[in-house]
């Protein structure tokens, strides 16, 4: 079938997961029509053949003109020029690196990531820009506060676009918007990023919290200090990282909005996978009973790398990261969480 090309040029999804499934709907929804990137052959023969994604938001139907899917990322590569980039963070890398980089060189890219790329501890478009030579005028990041299972349902959501080319950035936001979807655009393309990656971390221990019998009220006063503890590491970021006129707009949902969504949320994978870490899971085995990759995880390793290369410390992200990945046990790490807030 031939595809017509839009006003962001023809459009490439890359990534068939939950979120990448959602940003289709919406795209295709607004007149749209999609190459996409699907991981193996049988999903690309169920799309075409029954019009649904086989294995995530399996009640969105696509219509039979809308979607052109592909095993091929070089294919869907030459065929896009703007790509929406929904691969998980933790295999983002491996995806970017499977192909020459000069391929992804002149592509304007809208990152759907909430992560950072475990291998380099680097945001996407740092990691394009350090090693792809990438222009990061033509680079948009979405976050929230939005789930993809309530984008399915038409549910009204809130999506937040961030980039350094305003009208660029303004135009993006635009293709996105529709009845369901209300968007808005900033300037703020590390703070929100930054913000979208700590906010998985802090919904961990949400979930632990919720696991180990913690109420209401202790989780109120929880996600409140993890709320102070992102803005004082984003404060410090720019002030060490990335120094310029560029500051965190901690009005917009994308922070404290996003962070109470997906600590609250029983569509948050983060929170569902530290519940069952809460309930006596083992890391491994909580991991296992996932059929999506909870973000956070990665995440936590990640940040910090990050918060002591650049010395800002992060305490209660800490607490996570020892239950995740030094074998500290939630009670141990709560106990200790207990005595920091306030």
């Amino acid at each position: 079938m031939e595809l017509k090309q839009q006003s962001l040029g023809q459009i490439a999804i890359i990534g068939n997961g939950s979120w990448g499934t959602a940003l289709a709907k919406i795209l295709t929804d607004n007149g749209n029509q999609l190459d996409w990137w699907v991981r193996n052959e049988a999903a690309v023969e169920y799309i075409n053949r029954r019009g649904h994604n086989p294995n995530y938001l399996t009640a969105v139907h696509f219509a039979s003109n809308s979607i052109r899917p592909s095993i091929s990322l070089a294919e869907v590569l030459d065929r896009a020029t703007t790509l929406v980039f929904a691969v998980p963070s933790a295999f983002a890398q491996q995806v970017i690196e499977s192909i020459p980089s000069e391929k992804w060189q002149h592509k304007q890219i809208i990152s759907a990531i909430k992560g950072i790329l475990p291998e380099s501890n680097l945001l996407l478009n740092d990691y394009l820009t350090q090693n792809v030579g990438y222009d990061l005028n033509k680079y948009v990041a979405i976050t929230g506060p939005c789930h993809a299972e309530e984008v399915a349902d038409e549910r009204l959501s809130y999506l937040t676009f961030s980039g350094l080319n305003d009208k660029w950035t303004a135009q993006v936001a635009q293709a996105f918007s529709c009845d369901y979807i209300n968007t808005t655009s900033n300037h703020d393309i590390w703070g929100a990023q930054f913000a979208a990656v700590l906010k998985n971390v802090y919904a961990i221990g949400a979930g632990m919290a919720h696991g180990l019998g913690y109420g209401d009220n202790f989780l109120s006063v929880y996600i409140t200090n993890c709320y102070r503890e992102m803005y004082q590491y984003l404060v410090a970021h720019f002030n060490k990282v990335h120094p310029s006129n560029i500051q965190p707009d901690f009005h917009t949902s994308a922070y404290l909005g996003d962070l109470l969504v997906t600590g609250y949320s029983l569509h948050s994978r983060n929170r569902a996978f530290g519940t069952m870490l809460g309930k006596g899971y083992s890391v491994k085995s909580a991991i296992l009973e996932m059929n999506m990759v909870a973000e956070g995880y990665y995440a936590s390793r990640g940040m910090q790398s990050i918060s002591r290369n650049y010395v800002i410390d992060i305490p209660l992200a800490t607490c996570i990261y020892e239950v995740l990945w030094e074998g500290i046990e939630p009670e141990d790490a709560f106990r200790q969480i207990e005595k920091m807030l306030s």
